[in-house]
């Protein structure tokens, strides 16, 4: 099978490889280990023999209180310091099988296959597991990494057109924070939520590569690697708020062009540079999903803006946002915590919504 490429680490590198196919190519692998699945790729595994501990691809598997039992069911299954974990699923299921490797009798080795888009273009690379606690989002986790990331392309063709978009979302996210060249390529692969295995290989290999230098350059989420959160502080607080109904990429698109207004709103004028041609995008990509208006018109602005201060990535006297400046490049700014900058993030927020609620 191609290897993509190798990311380098100082905790232990590891292989990018594409194989088509892979659920049922590594059946037996996976019999000599123990996989955490979803719930619904647990059946597809038990048809191919292989025993999976199921969960549901959800928020509340990824939160502390879940954990336990996780643990409790891989004990059974008779994992000890030498067995093999393998994640089969989305990011819900990634942040578990991740987080509990790095815990488990003091860490073990995983692999990891992504059955969603988001997962192939985005978080499958970096090592780095988020978990809920109560309400606040992501509030712990750690860095360990697999040994291999297996990208199955032909699973593209099994999502909805929601699970596209999301993906796509964070692909374009990514792509244009490493740059206009990088960007332009992403634009010139004309994404969409109709795209064949063969264009979206391309789209994945493209968005890996870029995030790659992300996670080289910066491992720890330190310097240029925290300039990937755009989007994020907005889309954490609008998938809480929402009830969960918006799921992460899409959260995160939509929480994109919040920043794109929080940058007009701070300047008094509109990014310039590759910002208009990612604005157009990401409206266009978030045009196809029929359900959003109905969801963003029942948010609360107020509660979102409550949410959204409860972001681990602030401090103690000012808060976060990655923004553009008015070349259109990505940038990580502090804003005094005061009713100024409250005020122009929750007309940020209020004008997104109700664009995207018409």
């Amino acid at each position: 099978m191609p290897v993509l490429f190798e990311v380098q680490s100082s905790l232990a590198g590891y292989r990018v490889e594409s194989e088509p196919g892979a659920l049922a190519a590594r059946a037996a692998s996976m019999r000599d280990g123990v996989v955490i699945a979803d719930d619904y790729f647990a059946g597809q595994l038990a048809a191919l023999g292989v025993a999976a501990i199921g969960l549901p691809a959800t928020e509340a598997t990824k939160s502390l209180d879940a954990l336990g039992d996780i643990i409790v069911q891989m004990r059974k299954a008779g994992a000890n310091r030498g067995t093999h974990l393998w994640a089969v699923g989305g990011g819900a299921i990634q942040d578990v099988a991740a987080f509990v490797a790095s815990i488990y009798m003091r860490g073990i080795s995983w692999t990891y296959l992504p059955t969603t888009l988001l997962g192939m273009v985005d978080s499958c690379i970096g090592g780095k597991s988020s978990i809920n606690v109560g309400q606040y989002k992501n509030i712990v986790g750690s860095f360990h990494t697999p040994t291999t990331v297996l990208i199955d392309a032909t699973l593209t063709q099994t999502l909805s057109a929601e699970q596209r978009i999301a993906g796509l979302a964070e692909a374009a996210k990514i792509c244009y924070c490493r740059g206009a060249d990088v960007f332009a390529e992403y634009l010139g692969k004309a994404p969409s939520c109709k795209a064949s295995t063969r264009e979206f290989e391309s789209i994945i290999a493209l968005s890996l590569g870029a995030k790659k230098w992300f996670v080289e350059t910066d491992e720890f989420d330190r310097a240029e690697r925290l300039l990937l959160n755009l989007g994020h502080t907005f889309g954490h607080a609008l998938e809480g708020a929402s009830g969960y109904r918006i799921s992460h990429g899409v959260a995160v698109g939509v929480g994109t062009l919040c920043a794109l207004s929080l940058s007009a709103e701070l300047s008094g004028q509109a990014p310039g540079g590759a910002a208009p041609s990612l604005e157009r995008h990401l409206r266009e990509l978030l045009g196809g999903m029929g359900t959003l208006p109905g969801i963003l018109k029942a948010i609360d602005v107020d509660d979102t803006f409550e949410r959204l201060t409860a972001d681990k990535k602030h401090e103690a006297a000012s808060y976060r946002f990655v923004t553009f400046d008015a070349a259109g490049r990505v940038q990580l700014i502090r804003l005094p915590k005061n009713n100024e900058t409250r005020a122009a993030v929750v007309t940020a927020l209020r004008r997104t919504m109700e664009t995207l609620a018409r």
